[in-house]
């Protein structure tokens, strides 16, 4: 965030947006760019009795935030396969619970990542796969056991079994709140999102939307992403005029590389605290990287079709084709003098040269 400031963007804190709209006049905006996140919890139908004690999932992850930490008992269900899923389960383990994740497909269908699967059951958290809840009563649930079809959906067995749960938690995934949105025209909302242009921009002038508000893959990457296109669209709508992106680099496929020129270098492996200490205190599983181990890391990418002003086409070319532009700026050839040999393109270790026929 400090370097985002340092750039000389105002950030105003603890300012509620309820109206796009009357905030874009009060402050007398041209643009406004939406990246509200998805934080309100899906809920599902499951009957219950009274004293079920049935909540979601990202209350639960909030509250640990706060002092009134949640009261979960110590038999604790979890309902969903996803990420948030694995956090709450993986929460209530070091809560001192014995939690167990109820999710309707296998564990190869399930959108949490595989690593944080793993970990959780490393941790000790049980999974009870093609299963899904069907009753929630005052100490028990009840689960129907689950078969995926040809397409891979689940269908029910008839088979139905009793587990002991002092509370049911949903992770069932997020949705978005669309709220600040209520009353602007112009706009088209599908499944709890909001529907953009090519250029992010909502249906209303002025108006652009990214992130968790449009319909897209739901991660961090996705959200960077938008935030970055948005700006370059904005920026070319606010002048009157239309961005247009660079054409994409041919993708270097591995034939392309040499792969003789990188000596082996093995992955830094990241310190991993031990199973006791993971389960009992909430201190980082997965350590870091120091500075040197970093760098290192970091010269093991290949670079692919990225120069990295290596020489070899320099110093290969029997022509003296290449001219070399100084660090950083990485050569330019003289077609005058290029004879079309390939020897440059099939020498590039990283697959950054490519070959096209000459238009005459």
């Amino acid at each position: 965030m400090q370097r985002i400031v340092a750039l000389g963007v105002e950030v105003k804190l603890n300012s509620r947006v309820d109206n796009i709209l009357e905030s874009m006049q009060t402050g007398k905006f041209d643009a406004a760019f939406l990246a509200v996140g998805a934080h309100i919890g899906k809920r599902a139908y499951i009957p219950a009795g009274d004293t079920a004690r049935i909540v979601d999932a990202i209350s639960v992850l909030r509250s640990m935030e706060r002092e009134d930490k949640p009261m979960l008992g110590r038999r604790v269900i979890v309902y969903g396969g996803g990420n948030t899923a694995i956090d709450v389960a993986r929460t209530a383990k070091r809560m001192g619970a014995d939690p167990i994740i109820v999710y309707r497909r296998n564990r190869e269908k399930a959108p949490a990542h595989d690593f944080e699967i793993e970990e959780a059951l490393q941790e000790g958290v049980m999974v009870k796969w093609l299963s899904t809840i069907k009753q929630a009563g005052e100490s028990s649930i009840t689960i129907e056991k689950m078969v995926l079809d040809d397409k891979g959906f689940p269908q029910p067995t008839g088979e139905f079994e009793t587990m002991e749960a002092d509370s049911v938690v949903l992770a069932l995934g997020q949705d978005v709140d669309l709220g600040l949105l209520d009353g602007v025209p112009g706009l088209e909302l599908t499944d709890g999102v909001v529907k953009v242009a090519p250029n992010m921009m909502t249906g209303h002038p002025g108006i652009f939307a990214g992130g968790d508000m449009v319909p897209a893959e739901r991660n961090v990457t996705v959200a960077i992403g938008h935030g970055k296109k948005a700006a370059r669209h904005i920026d070319a709508w606010l002048r009157n005029a239309t961005h247009e992106a660079p054409k994409k680099h041919e993708v270097a496929t591995f034939e392309r590389l040499n792969t003789w020129y990188y000596s082996d270098a093995p992955k830094t492996v990241q310190p991993m605290l031990d199973i006791i200490r993971r389960q009992s205190t909430f201190d980082e599983v997965q350590g870091g990287l120091d500075e040197t181990n970093a760098l290192f890391e970091a010269r093991r990418c290949l670079s692919c079709g990225n120069c990295f002003e290596c020489d070899n086409c320099y110093g290969v070319c029997p022509d003296n084709a290449v001219i070399k532009l100084g660090a950083g700026n990485r050569f330019e050839f003289n077609y005058d003098y290029c004879k079309g040999c390939g020897i440059c393109a099939a020498e590039c270790p990283c697959g950054a040269i490519v070959m096209e026929p000459e238009k005459l």
